[in-house]
C-alpha cells in the first residue's frame, strides 16, 4: 500500500517562498505522473502543477505559472512556490498515478492522494 505524505507547509507573508515535499512510502512506487492540487476554504479542489517523466514534461495552472515549479525524480517530488499571494492560501495535496501518464490536470487521473499540508499566506 503506497502512502503519500506532504510536508513543508506553513504561514508566510505575501511575496515569500515555500517548498513543499511529497514523499511516498511503500514498495515499488513507480509513478507515471505526480501532481499537486489545492483546496481553499469554501472552494473546490483545483489543479496546481504536475510532472511526468516519459516523456518528460511539466504542466501548470495558469495562475501559478512562472511562480511555482514542480520537480523531482518520482520520489520525492517538490513544489517550489515563489512570490506567494494570499490567493494561494489553501490545503495543498500531492497525488500520483502508477497507471497512466495521461490526464495531467485532472483529479480523476490520479489514484493515490496524500492528506494535505496547509499553506497560509498573510497580506
Amino acid at each position: 500500500q503506497v502512502q503519500l505524505v506532504e510536508s513543508g507547509g506553513g504561514l508566510v507573508q505575501a511575496g515569500d517562498s515555500l517548498r513543499l515535499t511529497c514523499a511516498a512510502s511503500g514498495r515499488n512506487f513507480n509513478p507515471k505522473k505526480m501532481g499537486w492540487f489545492r483546496q481553499a476554504p469554501g472552494k473546490e479542489r483545483e489543479f496546481v502543477a504536475s510532472i511526468r517523466w516519459d516523456p518528460g514534461m511539466t504542466y501548470y495552472n495558469g495562475s501559478v505559472k512562472g511562480r511555482f515549479t514542480i520537480s523531482g525524480e518520482k520520489n520525492p517530488v517538490f513544489l517550489q512556490m515563489n512570490g506567494l499571494k494570499p490567493a494561494d492560501t489553501a490545503v495543498y495535496y500531492c497525488a500520483g498515478s502508477q497507471k497512466t501518464a495521461l490526464g495531467l490536470g485532472r483529479m480523476r487521473g490520479y489514484d493515490t492522494w496524500g492528506q494535505g499540508t496547509q499553506v497560509t499566506v498573510a497580506s
